[in-house]
Formats: C-alpha cells, sequence, structure tokens
C-alpha cells in the first residue's frame, strides 16, 4: 500500500547559534531590528517536508511516493532518492528555477529561526493525483499554495483519504479555504500554534474540528500530543529523547510515523504513540534525514 505524500522536497542549511536569540533581541527596538548571529557550525542537508515524510515512513516500511518539484540543482536529490530506494515517479524537474531551500538557524533553547525560498516549489501543481489501485493513503504538507488547494481537492475527488497537515504553509489560507480543507481531510495535524491558528481562522475549536474529519491531532512537542476524535481529548504522553541534538525534521519524522500507523489501520491514538516515539529518536540525531529505527 502506497502513501503519495505532497510537499517540498528542499536543500536545508543548518545553522547552530550558540547562544540565546532572547539576549540578542531587546524588546523596546523591534522597530528597529538589526541583528547578526556567528554561526560557528554549519551543514547542509536533504530536507523538505516530503522527503522528510517519505523518509521517515520508508524506514518504517512503507511505500512513500513524493509528489514535488525540484529544479535545476536537483539531481542530487534525485539520486538520493534512488539511493534510499524511494520512487520519484510523481517528482519533476524544472530547468528555469532552483530547488526549494531552508535556511535554519537553531539557538542552546532549540528555538529556530528560518529562512525559506520556495523556487521550484511554486510549481508543484503542475503534477496531478489520480486514482490509483495501489494507492491508499496520501498527506498535504507544506508546499505552494495552488499545489495545496489543488491536492486537496485531487484527493477527494479520487477517493483517497489524507492527512491535512498545513504547518507552516497555514498562514496562506484564510477562514473559508481552512474549513474547506478539513472538510475534504480525512485527518488533520498541527502543533499547538498552528492550532490555535487554525481555530482562530475557521472558528471551530478543536473539539468542532475533530467532529468533522476522523480524527485530530495537535503536537505539543515536548509535551506529547493530543489526539481528538468524535469531539473527545485524549493526551498522549511524549517519549524522553536520550539527547536533544537538533530539532530540525522531527515534526516530520512524526508524521511519517503517522502515516505508517494509518497504513496499518492502527487508532490515532496508537498511531500518536509511534510519532512520539520516532520523533524523540530524530531530536537525538543529527540533520532531518540522518536517523534510524534500529534503536526504536
Amino acid at each position: 500500500m502506497a502513501a503519495v505524500i505532497c510537499g517540498s522536497l528542499a536543500f536545508d542549511s543548518i545553522m547552530t547559534f550558540e547562544g540565546r536569540f532572547s539576549e540578542q533581541i531587546l524588546p523596546d527596538q523591534l522597530h528597529i531590528l538589526n541583528v547578526s548571529f556567528l554561526v560557528p557550525a554549519l551543514r547542509r542537508d536533504f530536507g523538505g517536508c516530503a522527503g522528510n515524510i517519505a523518509y521517515a515512513l520508508k524506514l518504517l516500511g512503507g511505500t512513500p511516493l513524493p509528489m514535488a518539484t525540484v529544479g535545476s540543482d536537483g539531481g542530487d536529490y534525485l539520486r538520493r532518492l534512488a539511493t534510499l530506494g524511494i520512487s520519484a515517479e510523481f517528482v519533476r524537474q524544472v530547468d528555469d528555477t532552483l530547488t526549494a531551500q531552508a535556511m535554519i538557524m537553531t539557538d542552546r533553547d532549540n528555538n529556530q529561526i528560518t529562512a525559506f525560498h520556495p523556487g521550484a516549489m511554486m510549481q508543484a501543481h503542475i503534477t496531478r493525483i489520480a486514482a490509483r489501485e495501489d494507492i491508499k493513503l496520501g498527506i498535504i504538507s507544506p508546499d505552494g499554495r495552488d499545489a495545496m488547494l489543488q491536492h486537496a481537492e485531487q484527493f477527494k475527488a479520487a477517493g483517497i483519504p489524507f492527512v491535512f497537515d498545513p504547518g507552516q504553509g497555514l498562514p496562506m489560507f484564510n477562514g473559508e479555504e481552512l474549513a474547506a480543507f478539513i472538510d475534504q481531510a480525512s485527518w488533520v495535524t498541527v502543533n499547538d500554534y498552528e492550532g490555535k491558528m487554525l481555530s482562530e481562522r475557521t472558528g471551530l475549536d478543536s473539539a468542532a474540528i475533530s467532529r468533522r474529519v476522523q480524527g485530530l491531532v495537535v503536537t505539543l512537542g515536548a509535551e506529547g500530543c493530543e489526539v481528538w476524535v468524535d469531539g473527545q481529548k485524549t493526551l498522549v504522553p511524549p517519549v524522553k529523547a536520550a539527547e536533544v541534538v537538533d530539532p530540525t525534521g522531527c515534526g516530520d519524522a512524526w508524521r511519517g510515523a503517522l502515516l505508517h500507523g494509518l497504513e496499518q489501520g492502527w487508532s490515532l491514538a496508537r498511531c500518536a504513540e509511534l510519532g512520539n516515539r520516532v520523533g524523540s529518536l530524530k531530536i537525538a540525531s543529527r540533520g532531518p534525514q540522518n536517523y534510524v529505527l534500529d534503536a526504536a
């Protein structure tokens, strides 16, 4: 059973700031903000939501089908997918732009500042979703605006249940559009901040959202996550990481585990438990696609 994973493939430049952002930013001077951070550690990783989710699902034994667009510099990423045994049949390469790029800086308290250049991601809508016997599940993660809107409609028309995971793409949509996503989706996943924004824009609280889908999950970072089904909340406790090394990509690892559990027909709470476990392994690794699941 395959899962279509709509989202970005991106190159991540990961930087570590050894201080605290809060010590460099003066609250009463935000109107003239001008800051510089010394980052002794810098590395370049394969990232993007679709790539990271596909990586986690593959490690768990699933069949991910990332649906994304890379640019003229995307050859290395295509070779990376081939090395991992992940199909690139739904990955398009376009020559007139660069692959999406994320510049991510993390401070000593694991706060992050991210700059994102979408590049080829803005053409992700050119690939369409259609019903196919082996495709049983999908997810819409942050992507180009047109792609997210169109892929949701295409999943619904094809009768393929999918997870709506707007992530950092949520602010692109108004309340009416977000409500339409919810009504087309089978499941919704957000973090606590995104959950508040989703409720504010749609006028629906978590209980109300959960009644319009099969389930809603609100991740709470180190506090675990809330699983909402038919208006009822269950708190799924966190799994403590052996070491906090790098939180980049842990949310995507969580979602890869969620898809694996949904493929197995597990309850949403059990899916969230696996997500918390895999997410904790990611936090203890370096890089969005550098963890292994042998220790799970």
